[in-house]
């Protein structure tokens, strides 16, 4: 079974579009930004990263250690 994962859309510093990955592995909540990037989010999109944090803790406390 794959890891649970949500995906939120945000932007480099010079406005290309890129992607913030949330997954949740062994229990565990990893964020992983674009690589050697800054991610810029609007309020929409920061909003987005909040619920799909909220959902990765979720399931992450559902899965014990």
């Amino acid at each position: 079974m794959s890891e649970p994962r949500w995906w939120v859309d945000c932007l480099d510093p010079f406005g290309r579009d890129r992607a913030m990955t949330v997954i949740v592995d062994r229990g565990q909540v990893l964020l992983v930004a674009p690589p050697g990037e800054t991610a810029v989010l609007s309020p929409q999109q920061t909003r987005r990263l909040h619920r799909a944090l909220d959902h990765a803790a979720d399931t992450a406390g559902g899965l014990g250690e």
